[in-house]
Formats: structure tokens, sequence, C-alpha cells
């Protein structure tokens, strides 16, 4: 794709990255099928090829109008265009230009801006976010397993030959509380220990996504410098076992490439970090294996299979543990959670949990699990179907 970004711009580094990608946009329309916004509105501006042409024409400097947020707004960033494109445009870091870019010429009005703020903070804010779920009466989370509890806090008691940092997440805790005690009792049965984040470090996913960009790199900067802490400590690796805070901490190199304090921390904080599959898939498992005729069925979250590019990983590993699996069609299409786009774009993303729910309970599982805590929250107030993280099978 031909470009005329103005001299200015593309002195910078992110004007130099917006170019490289959009050239490397070759226009054949492969992202069209791929992309559950576009296959929901047939809009091509609600497509990756049509949201690519609405950041150049920004870039270039063309005339901007409120339309063009909309359609950027739209966007899951799924990142299904990702796997599906052949010329490998790195969409994503594009779509993130391309918004902060569009609301600098084209701001917000002052209720959306408010009403932005007041969820990153709510969700980014422990005490308050911890309050209000409990609260709220539609809130549907649940309770720490008692005895999974006790066992856990049995064996930190015990000496491990390696350990590992867990990331907490900033709502998991609350909401999902056993899939971080199922995730530090499997590896405790590994001979791992495992080193808990306290929920305040937030991975700066919600607050980046939401016009807090600033806020975003304050956070990211501070657990770089505490889990570098640990690495020096003997932490063999940071492991995540939501996939889109995982996904996110694997971007922190390309977010801080212009720190040059940073860069190079935020490398190895990368060369670190695992999501939790990746991590047992190097571990003997045999302990975890059987027979078991349960009907289950696994939602591949976008976060894990096209950010992430660990497609298909978490499904082998539960039928080599003796699982059986049912398949799902359209497996690669967003469930509709995607942060916080359930909040802000409710209808969109209603249709689209209801068209992976069909095709999730089409052979009548007995449970529903996932890789990420959104995911589960999503479907789970769409089913009457329990939905659990995959590492509590185990």
């Amino acid at each position: 794709m031909q470009t005329q970004i103005p001299v200015d711009l593309l002195k910078t580094e992110t004007g130099k990255t917006a170019n490289k990608i959009l050239r490397s946009c070759v226009h054949c329309g492969f992202c069209l099928s791929a992309c559950p916004t576009y296959g929901l509105l047939g809009d091509e501006l609600d497509s990756p090829r049509g949201r690519i042409y609405l950041i150049k024409n920004a870039l270039e400097g063309k005339e901007v109008s409120d339309g063009s947020l909309v359609h950027l707004d739209r966007c899951l960033t799924c990142r299904s265009c990702e796997t599906t494109c052949p010329s490998g445009v790195e969409y994503g870091h594009l779509l993130d230009i391309g918004r902060e870019f569009i609301e600098q010429k084209s701001p917000r009005p002052l209720p959306q801006r408010v009403m932005r703020w007041s969820v990153r903070k709510t969700l980014t804010s422990p005490g308050l976010f911890n309050l209000l779920t409990t609260l709220w009466p539609f809130a549907r989370h649940s309770r720490a397993d008692s005895k999974l509890k006790k066992l856990v806090e049995a064996a930190q008691t015990q000496p491990f030959p390696k350990q590992v940092l867990l990331i907490s997440g900033c709502v998991q805790p609350s909401l999902a509380p056993n899939i971080n005690l199922a995730t530090r009792n499997v590896l405790h049965k590994l001979g791992v220990g495992v080193i808990e984040t306290p929920q305040q470090q937030c991975c700066g996913a919600v607050d980046h996504h939401l016009s807090g960009s600033e806020d975003a790199l304050v956070k990211v900067k501070r657990n770089i410098d505490a889990w570098l802490s640990e690495l020096d400590h003997g932490a063999e690796a940071i492991i995540s076992n939501a996939s889109g805070c995982g996904v996110m901490i694997k971007d922190y190199a390309h977010l801080l490439k212009e720190d040059r304090e940073y860069a190079p921390k935020a490398q190895r904080i990368v060369e670190h970090t695992m999501d939790i599959s990746e991590y047992l898939l190097q571990q003997d498992l045999s302990a975890f294996k059987r027979e078991t005729n349960q009907n289950v069925v696994f939602q591949s979250p976008c976060t894990l299979q096209h950010g992430q590019k660990l497609a298909g990983l978490v499904e082998k590993t539960l039928v080599d543990l003796g699982f059986r699996l049912n398949p799902v069609a359209d497996a690669h299409l967003c469930c509709g959670s995607a942060g916080t786009y359930s909040i802000f774009q409710k209808t969109l993303s209603h249709q689209l949990r209801d068209n992976k729910l069909k095709n999730l309970l089409k052979d009548e599982p007995e449970v529903i699990v996932t890789a990420n805590i959104g995911c589960l929250m999503h479907l789970q107030n769409g089913t009457k179907t329990p939905v659990k993280h995959w590492i509590e099978l185990l």
C-alpha cells in the first residue's frame, strides 16, 4: 500500500512504525472473512482493511470524522486478521497508533471520556473493585474452594527446587480465585514454588486500550522493576494464566522500544514470560493423566490463539492427559468479551457471545473451559453450563 504520510510525522518512531505496517498491506482482503465485526455488520469500514484505510487517511492529514473513531471502537482487537494475513500486517500495533492519533484529532465527547476513565480506574483499583463485586448483586463470581486453599497453604511451607512468578491479575483474584489456587496447586505438584504478584500490579492492558496510555506505561515500568527483582532472586519464569494479561506483557518490549533505559529491561521480561500452557509443556505431566468420559469443550481466547500464537496448545495438552474434547465450529472467532468491549459495545458483544455459545454447546458438554478470565465471565453470563479455566481440570 502506498502512503503519503507527512515528513514531520515520518521522522517520529510512531510515524515510521505506522508507515512500515501500512506499506505491508497488499489489499488482498483475506482479513474480511476472519473479522467478527465484518461478519456481523457487512460494512468494510468495520473490517481490518477498512480500518487500515481510515488510519492511513488520518495519518496522511486528511479529514477525520467522529465516525472514524466509531469504526475503530467496534474493533475487538482480536487479531484474528493477523493470523489470516499472508503479508504479516501487524494490525494490532497499527490500531493502537490509529486510535490514539484519531482521538487526539477528534476528541471524544465528555460523557464518553468520563465513562472510560471510570471503568479503567474501577477495574485497576483492587480495593474499589473488590468492594463493588461484593455489593453488586449481578456480579457472578465464585468463592475460593476451602479444600484447595488448604492444600496450597500447606504446600507453601515446603522447599521447592525451583520457583516461578505468577501474575495474579487485577480482577481474577476477586472474580475467580480458584484459577490462581488451582495453578499454584498444579505447579506445587510438579515441584515448582510460586511467588504471586499482588493484585494492584495490573499488567496495564485496561489502561492501554481505554485511552490511558500514559497510565499504562507507569504501570508497565513499575511491573518491570518489581518483576526483574524476582528474576534476579531466582524466579525462572513469569507465568500468566490469563491470556489477556500474557499478550500484554509479551508486548512490553514493543511499547518501550523508544525508551533507552527500559527497552532492554522490557525485553528481558518478555523473554521470561510464558502462558501457563507453555510452561507446562516443558514439564512431565504424567501425574495428571487420567481416563475420563467427561464431556468437555475448550473455548480458545483470541489473546491466546491470535495474540500469543499458541493455537491448539491447550487442546493438545488436555487430549494428551486423557480428556475428551468436543470440536468447535468457527473456533477462530471472538466470543465478544475482548476486555472492556462487552461494556462499551454490548449489542455486538452479546451477538458474538450467543454465536460462540451456540457452537460450544452443540454437543451438550458438561463444562466449558477457557484460558482467560474475561472470556470466562462473559460466557458464564450467557449460559447455565459451568465455565471454568482449563487449569482447574487438572
